[in-house]
């Protein structure tokens, strides 16, 4: 038995009928060069399904369940599950004709929608028939109690080539035989056994959250002394009409923009990717409000995740991540001096989270007992409580890293990746970032009861994020 840490626990205890709490990769993939003719359907999923198979052993957490302590006493484990069989995680679909982004995104949000089945490995894939011009999709969907954004990449890698060869990988030297699955007296003694150190574990936690609350009220008042903003709390954000309490309706909607055009905007007016991202995220939502009419007097407030796992640990599984809050400028209406507003608010939310680096976070997750957390999440989704208070924060951006080589699949070249990360209750929309090769991938995620217009918001990031471009053309040829 190997117990589930920290977040990695919070994120199974949080999971909710309508929040279930996984994280999912779109690949397209390209026909094999040359041999368009020469592969049925039939074909490609029997190849994508031998790929899996044979490199299954690469992921051992694919062959685990999550079992649940009797009584929710104390976190989960990990164990050895004896009943794994490859065709329950491992699906064949068709897309309806004509088989183009609209219909890809429809089957995206109902796959994304349904939570995984507990009793099994947390994870699943698709292997997607009758895209366009031949082309098959692999959406794949694993537990965030398993993963981060950047221990994503460990996962994705072992599935995926560097040319279209597949490269050849050794079986392990000893059969795999897995134990029966523990019982609930087995279960009862592990959680007692780590319930005894936590006192311990409680007290350290306790002093790391008020020495990380200390040090960040003394850093904002020492903004404030030097006449800077701090950047938002949690609950400070306005009750946009995209907050709220989440149904279990969900819809997906995918956009892809030259990274250049980023690069273009973050060298004109100094600042990051990931700045620009933000920026063309708020004025997505800013165009979005405006159209529904909302009041635009107060910022929004966007939730970025933050990596804090050192480069030696990125092919380790499980999630260590913090966040910082970072103000989205929608009360501004110039392009421009929203993005510089935005790159001020993330340059102090970032002094903000390397004070902390998720400690607080973290060791609460760590002691919290699952059934309290879980019967508290459960709760506030059944009360609908969101619908009558603020929410922590208004949206989720998070932005990954990816390869800038391209990746290949069974032999097929993978033309986009698209993102998708879970939504949280009482916060309608997530919208995570992946870059490929020459593109920045959006995947957007929302509820559709309070983002019923998804597409729309797609569209008005696109033209949001050309904006910024001819802003920074311009200003490239003003000043050249």
């Amino acid at each position: 038995m190997q117990p589930l840490e920290g977040m990695d626990a919070a994120f199974l205890s949080l999971e909710t009928p309508t929040t279930p709490m996984h994280v999912g990769m779109v690949m397209v993939l390209d026909p094999p060069e040359g041999t368009r003719s020469l592969f049925s359907p039939t074909t490609r999923y029997a190849q994508i399904r031998r790929v899996i198979a044979q490199r299954l052993h690469l992921i051992g957490t694919f062959r685990q369940r999550a079992m649940r302590v009797p009584l929710g006493l104390h976190h989960p484990v990990w164990v050895d599950d004896p009943a794994f069989a490859l065709d329950d995680h491992v699906h064949r679909a068709s897309l309806p004709w004509p088989g183009g982004r609209k219909e890809l995104d429809a089957f995206v949000a109902d796959a994304m929608s349904r939570p995984l089945d507990p009793d099994r490995p947390l994870w699943e894939m698709f292997v997607v028939e009758g895209l366009e011009d031949d082309r098959t999709a692999l959406i794949a969907k694993v537990h965030h109690a398993i993963l981060d954004g950047v221990s994503g990449a460990s996962i994705l890698a072992a599935f995926l080539d560097l040319n279209p060869r597949s490269r050849i990988i050794p079986l392990p030297s000893e059969k795999w035989d897995p134990d029966p699955l523990p019982n609930s007296v087995q279960l009862l003694r592990y959680a007692a056994t780590s319930l005894s150190q936590q006192p311990g574990r409680a007290l350290t936690a306790l002093q790391s959250g008020v020495d990380a609350v200390a040090d960040l009220g003394t850093h904002s008042r020492e903004m404030l002394n030097r006449g800077e903003v701090p950047p938002p709390g949690f609950f400070s954000a306005p009750g946009a009409s995209f907050n709220g309490a989440v149904s279990n309706r969900k819809q997906f909607a995918s956009l892809g923009i030259p990274l250049e055009d980023a690069k273009l905007v973050r060298r004109v007016f100094q600042c990051t990717v990931n700045d620009v991202i933000l920026a063309g995220v708020s004025g997505g939502l800013r165009l979005m409000l405006m159209a529904r009419g909302d009041d635009l007097s107060q910022s929004l407030v966007a939730m970025v995740p933050v990596s804090t796992r050192p480069d030696a640990e990125e092919a380790t599984l499980g999630n260590q991540v913090s966040g910082m809050l970072v103000s989205l400028a929608t009360d501004i209406d110039d392009p421009v001096q929203r993005l510089q507003a935005i790159a001020e608010s993330g340059r102090a939310a970032k002094e903000h989270e390397k004070l902390h680096r998720g400690r607080l976070v973290g060791e609460l997750a760590q002691i919290a007992p699952p059934a309290l957390a879980s019967r508290l999440a459960r709760a506030v989704a059944g009360t609908k409580l969101f619908d009558r208070m603020r929410p922590p924060f208004n949206v989720t951006v998070s932005g990954v890293r990816g390869p800038d080589f391209a990746l290949f699949c069974a032999g097929s070249r993978v033309s986009t990746l698209y993102p998708l990360g879970p939504i949280a209750e009482g916060i309608g929309l997530n919208v995570t970032i992946l870059s490929y090769l020459d593109q920045l991938q959006f995947g957007l995620f929302a509820c559709r009861k309070l983002v019923p217009e998804l597409d729309d918001l797609a569209i008005h990031v696109d033209d949001a994020l050309g904006e910024l471009v001819g802003c920074a053309l311009n200003a490239r040829g003003a000043t050249g």
